[in-house]
């Protein structure tokens, strides 16, 4: 894939599974990180418009760093771009991920300290420890109810999307904070234990079924030239959309009728 949101090289220096395939100065084996933030800003150039946002915990295989600021890929998609050099830390272990719409963080097991971090649905920790009702992580004591092993992913992508109800709409983002319309279908289905490209242009090359209009039923996906929604029931769809500027859930066909003068007709709908 040559787009260069899946191209692993950049500055004269490539990834070494691209020896063969492209020419470069060097070629790397690249140097795993996490991101060490709550979360990060993945760029399309260094200090360049944001792709898409990075949560705390994401992998993160550096390839080359210039002037503070760190390219490479994530895992487990491989989208590229750079993050801020200081937004990384050591590769480590994590165990579990944050299963509600947002939580904090506190230095202590207290909810009355002041909180240390915010972290947003799909965030990955390490926990250390356990105290009365909160895990003990690197980054502070989280509810328990918060957090959920990572060997134990969610069931219905809906409900994850729909959780998300409210959330301010953000080109690229990929949080409780603000969400793009891939960014609420790719969380969603992430935390289930499911895969989606970042990027709703991507639906031509996302593997899946395709099905007629009329056989849509819920968590199916529907894309349109540049924007995707998720079937939440007879009906309705879930998204996080401009007109709105927040995710919504509502008529499947008025949404349609809305979406065409911009994004033109539905390009693919499909079962993941």
């Amino acid at each position: 894939m040559t787009d260069r949101r899946y191209l692993r090289a950049a500055m004269g220096v490539a990834h070494d599974s691209l020896r063969g395939q492209v020419e470069a100065e060097h070629f790397v084996a690249g140097t795993w990180h996490r991101v060490a933030v709550a979360l990060a800003d993945l760029r399309a150039a260094p200090d360049g418009a944001r792709d898409r946002q990075l949560l705390l915990g994401t992998r993160f295989c550096v390839v080359t760093v210039q002037d503070r600021w760190a390219f490479g890929f994530d895992d487990p998609e491989g989208y590229c771009g750079w993050l801020q050099e200081a937004a990384l830390g050591a590769d480590h272990p994590v165990s579990h991920f944050v299963a509600t719409p947002a939580t904090h963080a506190y230095p202590a097991a207290d909810m009355k300290t002041p909180e240390v971090m915010a972290l947003s649905l799909g965030a990955q920790l390490q926990v250390i420890g356990e105290q009365g009702k909160f895990l003990q992580t690197p980054q502070g004591f989280v509810p328990a109810s918060h957090l959920q092993p990572l060997s134990e992913p969610l069931s219905d992508p809906v409900a994850a999307a729909r959780s998300l109800l409210g959330t301010p709409y953000l080109w690229g983002g990929n949080s409780r904070g603000g969400i793009d319309c891939s960014g609420l279908v790719q969380i969603a289905r992430r935390v289930c234990g499911l895969q989606s490209p970042a990027d709703s242009d991507f639906q031509q090359v996302m593997p899946g079924q395709d099905i007629a209009h009329e056989e849509l039923r819920t968590g199916d996906l529907i894309f349109w030239k540049g924007h995707v929604a998720m079937v939440s029931g007879a009906g309705t769809i879930l998204h996080a959309n401009a007109t709105h500027m927040a995710v919504v859930e509502e008529d499947l066909e008025a949404a349609i009728a809305r979406i065409a003068p911009s994004d033109g007709p539905v390009v693919r709908r499909l079962r993941a």
